[in-house]
């Protein structure tokens, strides 16, 4: 179905957006629901509007909580525990603010389907191009970071029992068969799987960590100190590499709009949104904080690792299923949304023709083949996250969302309307989160291509070596 340009341009009524019921003209029973973005949604071809209230809750806080928790502890080792605290908090809550703004904008503008679309209303073709650009980078990064999550768990598990290069060839061909499921309400029956996992293993590793009596990487005999910082003094660079890995870590708003556009009820959006928020910064700040209290500087990264070499194999064999279904949900809406660009407006969008199919195992293909290309090319856990986390998070889970309110509640308000106190303090709040997001982007990209140009002094692209560090050091 083709988008309205004409009447996208303002603002409409908040409440705006239901699906049309129509009864079909023929027998008068066959139930036809017209959706802004998908068309005709029929008994012929894929349910587009079937993800329910608790099914959104999992795909928002599965989008979340993967990759990035692991990283959190080598975070409070870097800038300290309390710092470290206080930047989970800050960022969590800018992007909670930034989601609840994906609710409204749907309802008042529902042709729109992701960030792109939501770009072309407050910015014209030129502002849609660039953020498709930049979300589906986002989005395929995170599937090339997947892969390499992935086989650095194969290597962890079988101390290294073949090349790295080819776990992550396997990875991305498992990830390509998981994607190819077409509607988030399948996806969204995976990501309980994938939630129970990872929160499994980190709770484990956790769990772990406090009952030894030192972590795997502190000297094996004889005394040793563990050293907590309360507050950290890294440098510029891993300052800005530890504030992108949180950013990572809480970075999947972007995906809030593919999800609320495939809910039953997209006005339960919010309810789910703020709940799935709030689960993760607790469980971010336990996590972060426990693993490293219990490890200080001798914690791991991934943070699985830091139990020891048994309890590491246990981790992440439980983990994997976690990781791959990290890998099924991005790759899914990378593969989405070529197949939606291509075939919005036509009749295969939501009927399963040969050219429906053919397009979408296509799409899928193409963003498979991209993300293990990535991948292999920067085979290193902790470099792929930072970079995904300043490179592309900013560009997709904040600064697009400034625009929206400014857009919705600024840009055709009268001058009294903008002089009330309210509306003035949230521009202020909408301009600093802007200049936050641009000074991510910038400094957080410098600290994380540093980070990458070290690793792979060590680790180069297609390289066999261990990414897991399970191999003893001769």
């Amino acid at each position: 179905m083709a988008i309205d340009h004409e009447n996208s341009t303002h603002p409409a009524e908040e409440g705006k957006y239901e699906a049309d019921v129509k009864v079909s003209p023929v027998d008068g029973e066959h139930v036809v629901v017209h959706d802004a973005v998908f068309g005709d949604i029929t008994e012929d071809g894929p349910n587009y509007r079937a993800v329910g209230s608790f099914g959104a809750w999992v795909l928002i806080t599965k989008s979340d909580i993967g990759l990035g928790v692991l990283t959190l502890p080598v975070v409070f080792g870097t800038v300290g525990i309390v710092p470290g605290v206080l930047l989970i908090v800050a960022i969590m809550t800018m992007m909670s603010y930034c989601a609840a703004i994906i609710g409204p904008f749907k309802m008042r503008h529902p042709e729109v389907y992701a960030i792109q679309d939501a770009a072309f209303i407050f910015g014209g073709k030129f502002a849609k191009e660039v953020f498709f650009v930049m979300y589906q980078i986002d989005l395929v990064l995170t599937v090339s970071g997947s892969c390499v999550s992935v086989a650095t768990a194969l290597n962890a598990i079988t101390t290294h029992g073949a090349c790295t290069a080819i776990f992550i060839a396997v990875t991305s061909v498992v990830g390509f068969v998981l994607c190819c499921l077409r509607t988030l309400s399948h996806v969204a029956f995976l990501g309980w799987v994938g939630l129970v996992s990872i929160l499994a293993a980190v709770f484990t590793v956790a769990i772990a960590c406090g009952v030894q009596g030192r972590p795997a990487a502190a000297p094996h005999v004889g005394p040793w100190t563990k050293e907590i910082k309360l507050f950290g003094s890294p440098s510029f660079g891993d300052g800005m590499t530890a504030v992108s890995s949180i950013v990572f870590a809480c970075g999947a708003t972007g995906t809030f709009f593919n999800i609320v556009s495939e809910m039953r009820e997209p006005r339960k959006y919010v309810r789910s949104m703020v709940a799935a928020l709030s689960f993760l910064g607790v469980v971010y700040i336990i996590i972060g904080s426990v693993v490293y209290l219990y490890c200080g500087q001798y914690v791991a990264s991934p943070a699985l690792g830091s139990a020891g070499p048994l309890m590491k194999k246990v981790c992440y064999g439980i983990a994997i299923p976690g990781m791959l279904v990290t890998l099924a949900i991005y790759g899914h809406l990378g593969g989405k949304q070529i197949f939606v660009r291509i075939l919005q407006g036509s009749h295969h969008l939501s009927h399963s023709t040969p050219k429906h199919w053919i397009t979408w195992f296509s799409a899928q293909a193409a963003v498979a083949v991209v993300g293990y290309l990535l991948a292999s090319a920067i085979p290193n856990f902790g470099p792929i996250t930072s970079l995904i986390g300043a490179l592309s998070k900013p560009s997709t889970c904040i600064i697009p969302f400034t625009f929206m309110w400014w857009h919705d509640n600024w840009r055709f308000v009268t001058p009294e309307q903008r002089r009330e106190p309210r509306r003035v303090l949230m521009a202020v709040i909408n301009i600093i989160c802007l200049a936050t997001g641009l000074f991510l982007t910038v400094a957080g990209t410098y600290g994380a291509v540093q980070a990458i140009l070290a690793a792979s002094s060590k680790a180069g692209p297609w390289s066999c070596a261990d990414n897991s560090n399970s191999v003893p050091k001769e």
